[in-house]
């Protein structure tokens, strides 16, 4: 059936389909199976709803045109019993123009999809057909992600289980490390955007040598977003797709996460291009992320409209998917993603700067230069690196706090009081890692 034969649109052929159509007049059926074979079609036939039923018992059917007036079981009753046994079937009724209250009844019963009037025109059956195909496949598309988005919870549910075990295995102190735990928790209830690092950090967990990126490439896309003057909300959108701009990835071999965009073949870029779509599928349902999942599709443009996946160029590509192209590509220079090179700072900026008007917009990009030329975010006078040991009670982080391996542990602006220092200083001895914290200057 359908739902085997497609994953995107740009692969699905509706005259590869499967038509049962349903007459007890033979010359009927006979145009009928000239009509439909002539377009490539498959094509069963049946004299009567009995017959038909029959048919859908030992065939994988995709659509089921049907005659209203036939003897014994009507086209109304034969739909309603189609509807209720195989309702992912297209329905489609052959009615005269003396049927109209039957065709009432056939579609209030027999849920079809639409009724064409006898004698038919064949290029309007055609297209008909043709709709009810692409009506049905876009319905299995949103099935298919949804089914998607499940599974990939799963695996995220498993793989924050197996962190769980690993940390199990190496200290019978659990449950003391867990109160760490628990407290992160709590401030994640209190804080969206600190639920979707976490969220971040669990994908970029498969893969130990990306730990951070996604925290990282959000932070800088906010921080420019703001630097040239995009309101608060829209930086918002964009630090919310520059920490899951990857998402799309979750269903990826894990070799093909690492793997630098440049050495990839034919077959895995096609694989791998499909990321940014999948993202936004994911995202869609969830009404605060649609901003982020609408950046994320685009995010793998060119400005020359040489990207994917919808080959955009220009101004044609969301100002927020042009910023993030350039700090994801900053930060995947830097850990060699790009063509396996692992980049210094400023031989990123130069890699970037030299690729402005093909791949980015060449205004961002020099107002990307000068933004990191000048940035003082993180300026030592603002803040204070500290040991565990000289932490104190009141003092606010002025950066998240992330363990050796990336895994973010709190989350900027949180006020350390006695029992997070506590939980800290026990996490230390655990994982025996020294933390560095930064605070706020008082």
């Amino acid at each position: 059936m359908m739902e085997t034969r497609s994953t995107g649109m740009a692969g699905f052929d509706p005259t590869k389909a499967t038509i049962l159509c349903v007459d007890d007049e033979p010359n009927i059926l006979s145009a009928l199976k000239r009509l439909f074979r002539s377009a490539g079609y498959q094509i069963h036939t049946a004299q009567s709803g009995k017959d038909g039923l029959w048919v859908l018992e030992e065939n994988a059917v995709d659509v089921v045109i049907s005659d209203m007036r036939m003897p014994e079981m009507d086209g109304a009753a034969f739909l309603e019993k189609v509807t209720q046994r195989w309702p992912n079937t297209v329905r489609i009724l052959l009615t005269g123009q003396a049927d109209l209250t039957s065709t009432v009844n056939a579609v209030n019963k027999g849920g079809i999809y639409r009724y064409v009037s006898k004698p038919w025109e064949d290029n309007d059956l055609k297209l008909t057909i043709k709709a009810g195909l692409e009506t049905k496949y876009l319905e299995q598309e949103r099935r298919r992600l949804e089914k998607l988005t499940y599974q990939q919870n799963e695996q995220l549910m498993e793989l924050n289980s197996r962190l769980e075990d690993k940390v199990t295995e190496r200290t019978n102190e659990l449950e003391q490390a867990m109160g760490f735990l628990d407290a992160a928790h709590n401030s994640l209830k209190e804080s969206y955007a600190l639920a979707i690092k976490v969220f971040a950090n669990l994908i970029e967990a498969r893969e130990p040598g990306l730990a951070g990126h996604a925290r990282r490439v959000g932070d800088l896309s906010q921080r420019f977003a703001m630097h040239i003057g995009m309101g608060e909300h829209d930086a918002q959108d964009i630090l919310y797709a520059g920490i899951l701009h990857d998402i799309g990835k979750i269903a990826l071999r894990d070799e093909l996460l690492v793997k630098p965009i440049e050495s990839l073949s034919a077959t895995e870029l096609d694989e791998v291009s499909k990321h940014p779509v999948i993202a936004q599928g994911v995202l869609m349902a969830l009404d605060p992320l649609q901003g982020a999942g609408h950046i994320i599709h685009s995010h793998h443009e060119r400005y020359d409209g040489s990207g994917y996946p919808g080959r955009l160029a220009g101004d044609a590509i969301p100002v927020g998917a042009r910023v993030l192209s350039i700090v994801n590509d900053y930060d995947s220079l830097q850990l060699g993603t790009v063509d396996g090179k692992n980049y210094s700072d400023t031989e990123a900026l130069a890699w970037i700067k030299s690729r402005a008007a093909r791949y980015y917009d060449p205004e961002l990009v020099k107002q990307f230069m000068a933004f990191m030329n000048n940035d003082t975010s993180e300026d030592e006078s603002d803040e204070l690196a500290v040991p565990s040991s000289q932490m104190k009670e009141g003092m606010v982080l002025a950066r998240d706090l992330v363990a050796k391996d990336g895994i973010l542990l709190l989350s900027k602006g949180i006020s350390l009081d006695a029992k997070l220092i506590k939980k800290i200083v026990t996490f230390e001895k655990l994982v025996n890692e020294l933390l560095t914290v930064h605070v706020s200057r008082q």
